[in-house]
């Protein structure tokens, strides 16, 4: 009988494990593209947000400038952006961003501290584009609109 508990303990214990696990999981938020409210583009995709980060599309389909706005690289928000919807390595974008910097062809993203400092730059920027790690219910600003999700 002292057999049958203790391997009927292990199972509770292993299906509790499992458990836990899942809602980690579930609870695991998500990379979202925003965008101030003036950006007429209301979703893209994976290649033209690649387009837009790598700094090779700098102005939106209406004409209007695009400001790109990035969290530090080692952050996990923008680990999760490179690596989910731009399908890159963190290192491959920088290194397109110094690229473009140095030899005088473009400009780097410019760097926010934080979800929040990104939050602010994009509701008073006309035409830009950031990300957060977020849930959808997060945003409630009317200044901010989504326009791309992992």
């Amino acid at each position: 009988m002292k057999g049958l508990t203790g391997r009927l303990a292990r199972v509770a214990t292993l299906l509790l494990l499992i458990l836990i696990s899942h809602a980690v999981v579930a609870q695991e938020q998500r990379v979202i593209v925003i965008a101030n409210v003036s950006v007429t583009t209301t979703e893209l995709n994976s290649n033209q947000l690649r387009k837009i980060f790598s700094m090779r599309q700098t102005t939106w389909p209406d004409g209007q400038q695009i400001t790109v706005f990035v969290l530090p690289a080692n952050s996990k928000a923008h680990t999760k952006l490179c690596k989910d919807i731009l399908k890159m390595f963190p290192y491959q974008i920088e290194r397109l961003w110094n690229k473009l910097a140095y030899s005088g062809l473009g400009e780097a993203p410019i760097e926010v501290d934080s979800p929040e400092d990104m939050k602010s730059k994009i509701e008073n920027t006309p035409g830009a584009v950031g990300y957060i790690l977020s849930s959808m219910d997060d945003l409630d600003d009317s200044a901010i609109q989504i326009i791309g999700a992992e």
